[in-house]
């Protein structure tokens, strides 16, 4: 496998010159992310499926071993607080459970024992996605996953960056990655991790683009849990209803910090006028305010 294959050209890369090494890295991370263009076809279409699946009621469902279920746990952990994901609705499936995120745990990635029982304990439905990331596509606890989560009949989605393996050949939805050698033989915290993580992060942000929780190229669902972010939050009020700072900061207090229904409520609207326009639209102010607009035109 390409992963773990030694790279002639940085056969010496221990007795180069820092400053040489360091570009070599430098310009292998930069491949790792143009790499991820070549897959975008594919991303596009697990996003898509994702979308489908998940609605109002699916559940994310992370799966990884090592460097790459440490990538997996990063890029789920900022869903709740950055779109508001209910946190009820994500759960992490790691090989060596919990205590593997900061410390190696022996043989966790070959348990296939552990990863059919993770998979069975969390009651997979209809609804629900499982995004399994591995950068060789071998992983036992992580192939041995994806694949009992494919009996389910649900949305699968494999990452992995060498072709004609286990981990994408078992995915509904597989997306290859193709980083090549590591500058540093299997050190997929590299090229392969940062390749990961790009594609983590453009298929959880389309889900939510999708999903309604970004409008304007704003985080309009965020959670406004510390200062700097209620101000950002006053901030986003201003701008789309059109107001001053001061009615967007007591609008948002009325809202307990709601975005989308404070904007409303600066609209005009009263909270429960607000609460309603937002449920039947699914939370989407996009589509609220399309749905006003088409209405006032009338």
């Amino acid at each position: 496998m390409a992963t773990e294959d030694v790279d002639s050209r940085f056969i010496d890369l221990d007795a180069w010159s820092l400053a040489s090494a360091m570009e070599a890295m430098w310009e292998g991370q930069l491949a790792a992310v143009a790499a991820v263009g070549r897959a975008l076809p594919a991303i596009t279409a697990a996003t898509d499926a994702a979308k489908e699946a998940l609605g109002d009621r699916g559940r994310l469902i992370y799966v990884g071993a090592g460097t790459s279920g440490r990538v997996a746990v990063q890029d789920g952990a900022e869903l709740p607080p950055t779109f508001a994901w209910p946190p009820e609705r994500l759960r992490f499936i790691i090989a060596g459970g919990e205590s593997a995120l900061i410390a190696s745990v022996e043989g966790a990635e070959d348990d296939v024992a552990d990863a059919l029982k993770q998979i069975d304990d969390v009651r997979l439905s209809p609804h629900d996605v499982v995004i399994a990331v591995a950068a060789s596509g071998t992983t036992p606890f992580t192939v041995a996953a994806l694949q009992q989560a494919g009996t389910y009949g649900i949305v699968t989605i494999g990452v992995a960056s060498n072709p004609g393996t286990a981990l994408l050949s078992s995915a509904k939805y597989p997306v290859l990655v193709e980083t090549g050698r590591e500058l540093i033989a299997g050190s997929t915290r590299m090229k392969a991790g940062t390749a990961q993580k790009v594609v983590l992060n453009l298929i959880s942000t389309g889900i939510m683009l999708r999903l309604g929780r970004v409008f304007r190229g704003m985080m309009v669902n965020m959670q406004t849990t510390n200062t700097k972010l209620k101000l950002r939050a006053e901030l986003m009020v201003t701008q789309i209803a059109g107001c001053d700072q001061s009615q967007a900061a007591g609008a948002l207090e009325q809202a307990g910090g709601d975005i989308k229904l404070a904007t409303l409520m600066v609209l005009g609207y009263d909270k429960a006028e607000a609460e309603g326009l937002l449920a039947s639209h699914k939370g989407n102010l996009r589509r609220v305010f399309a749905d006003l607009t088409h209405g006032h035109s009338e």
